[in-house]
């Protein structure tokens, strides 16, 4: 063994202590990925295109995102350049992001007659598109494979214009669906009232470049650029900053770091045997049994999150299925309420046998705690 005089060791030391607590300390990674670029111009309105406003945007985001401590910034693009769509995956799994949000402009076919009427944002996450809308975007932005060479053979033959592609999507259950959708409500709650965009809510549709990242991801459409009274606001400086402070809010909101809380509600109207959210004569009844310990705080197993309430004969082999709402989608849980996060994990352990993805959250006075 070297011999080191006592203060040379107490240094080494330090500075060992040091650089095991740097490593420990892993920074947020989220990764930002302005869609199109280059000889991909993306929608294209009568002032700007959809490429320049993605990139402004993003360069403005990734601005404020480096005011806080304990965030990465990654790009896929800083500069007009095309970027193959499986590179902007490839990038930001290369970088172990933590969150990759996706930014685009929205627009829709010459012959719509609400072509320069159609306003609103709205935050994609991924799963199989249930309107010709959502199905149209997807189209769009996927389209962009066609100008790479030799797409088919390296996207497996994916075709981003066949309806029959887009089964994998449904097939595939994305373990990270539940907190992609999460940052999509608090992205969406912020882009209406930061950035005064009309609501068209969280949904889900089949973008390639969302099931490649093995992180939460969402897509992002700002808003339309057919529209010329949104254009205008898209190509302002004003427009952009305001956008991008929205999407700063949404993502450190979701990294813990601050930032604006949207005002996602988990009221919904449906109600049944199985829906865990109560109305007002179920919450009397739940007040009454648990008088003396009304705030108490319970864990439960999610498993699935889905647009659309599910067969119960997807759930074969699962123990006590219910379900609650928020943000319009219909999150699933199994075995009721656990007393402890430890029984809460027992039970998570049989429900990964067929839903590997299921996690456990908090409960409490009837919703989630997030």
């Amino acid at each position: 063994m070297i011999c080191m005089p006592r203060r040379v060791r107490f240094l080494y030391i330090i500075m060992c202590v040091v650089a095991t607590m740097s490593a420990a300390a892993k920074d947020f990674t989220v990764v930002l990925d302005p869609g199109h670029g280059g000889r991909d111009y993306g929608a294209v309105g009568a002032l700007t295109n959809e490429k320049t406003i993605n990139l402004d945007v993003g360069l403005e985001l990734r601005k404020l995102l480096n005011q806080h401590d304990g965030l990465k910034v990654v790009m896929t693009r800083e500069d007009d350049r095309f970027i193959e769509l499986r590179e902007r995956a490839a990038i930001a799994n290369r970088n172990h992001g933590d969150l990759f949000v996706s930014i685009h402009v929205n627009s829709v076919d010459k012959k719509n007659r609400n072509r320069q009427n159609v306003r609103g944002a709205s935050v994609y996450a991924l799963g199989l598109h249930r309107s010709a809308s959502n199905f149209e975007v997807a189209k769009r932005e996927n389209s962009v494979i066609e100008l790479e060479a030799d797409h088919s053979a390296s996207y497996q033959g994916f075709n981003p214009n066949s309806t029959e592609s887009y089964i994998i999507f449904e097939l595939s259950q994305n373990k990270h669906l539940d907190q992609s959708i999460s940052f999509a409500e608090m992205a969406q709650g912020e882009l209406v009232s930061t950035a005064g965009r009309a609501d068209r809510g969280v949904l889900q549709a089949g973008f390639w470049v969302l099931h490649a990242s093995a992180m939460p991801a969402v897509l992002v459409e700002l808003d339309f650029i057919c529209n010329p009274t949104v254009e205008k606001y898209l190509h302002s400086q004003k427009g952009k900053k305001e956008m991008a402070r929205a999407l700063a809010n949404a993502i450190c909101q979701y990294a813990g770091l601050g930032g604006n809380k949207s005002s996602a509600s988990a009221g919904d109207d449906n109600h049944d045997a199985t829906e865990s959210e109560s109305d007002d004569s179920e919450a009397s009844e739940t007040s009454a049994a648990e008088a003396d310990c009304p705030d108490s705080l319970t864990y439960r197993v999610q498993f699935i999150a889905s647009d659309r309430q599910l067969p119960s004969t997807s759930f074969k082999g699962v123990e006590r299925v219910e379900y609650y709402r928020h943000g319009g989608m219909y999150k699933y849980t199994s075995g009721g309420d656990f007393r402890t996060e430890a029984e809460a994990e027992q039970h998570a352990k049989k429900v990964r046998a067929k839903f590997p993805e299921a996690f456990i959250i908090k409960w409490q006075n009837g919703a989630r705690v997030l």
